[in-house]
């Protein structure tokens, strides 16, 4: 049986807390808003942006549309870099990847962006196919990105596939296409969060989501 990883990127693969707080902030000054802490903008990482500048700094719906390019402006050009892989996250790929996993990225980030991020950081070999949203925002949800990577893989099924990520999205997005997710809990989510989800599992560090993995494909 063929089996499938559908990896989140940000939180999952790479850490790319600077980056994206940077280019939050950059975007939010522009409507004058000042952010007392990096740590307040975390919650921006991992969902969708434009949501994300409405429900957590109160912006309206023209207003994130307008902040969604002013992050864009910054992040195409030094933000995405502003970033790094978690330790270990190499050579948990490559092991994958010998044991005849196909691995693919399932995330909100456009492809673009992310497509240069893997190869900035030589992941890209590891991956077999990169799913994210498109800078024209058609594929706003990650139930939306997942669907788009089942589209390109019509074989993928609860039982031959997974979904990993960090945050509630993660598994919601999953769950809405009918697939198993695991949670990683050294990213931006924590146990509440991936709990109410109703994660099928969850894994502290990359040791433990080496064997939750196995485990839940031997079941």
């Amino acid at each position: 049986m063929q089996r499938y990883l559908l990896f989140d990127l940000d939180g999952t693969l790479t850490d790319p807390g600077e980056g994206i707080t940077n280019c939050v902030g950059y975007a939010l000054r522009r409507f004058g808003v000042e952010p007392q802490s990096r740590e307040e903008l975390y919650p921006y990482i991992g969902p969708p942006l434009v949501p994300s500048f409405m429900q957590f700094h109160g912006l309206s719906e023209g207003q994130a549309k307008q902040a969604l390019l002013y992050y864009r402006e910054r992040f195409s050009t030094k933000g995405m870099f502003e970033n790094k892989p978690y330790p270990g996250i190499e050579d948990f790929l490559h092991r994958l990847q010998e044991e005849g996993f196909r691995l693919m990225v399932a995330t909100s980030k456009p492809e673009e962006f992310t497509v240069q991020i893997l190869a900035h950081f030589g992941l890209d070999v590891y991956f077999d196919f990169v799913g994210g949203n498109t800078l024209q925002e058609s594929r706003p949800t990650k139930a939306d990105v997942i669907r788009y990577v089942m589209e390109h893989h019509p074989d993928i099924t609860r039982q031959n596939a997974l979904m990993i990520g960090d945050r509630h999205h993660d598994v919601d997005g999953a769950h809405a296409c009918g697939l198993r997710a695991v949670g990683v809990l050294y990213g931006y989510g924590d146990r509440p969060e991936l709990e109410q989800a109703g994660a099928e599992a969850m894994a502290d560090d990359l040791t433990q989501l080496y064997a939750v993995i196995h485990s839940l494909f031997s079941n």
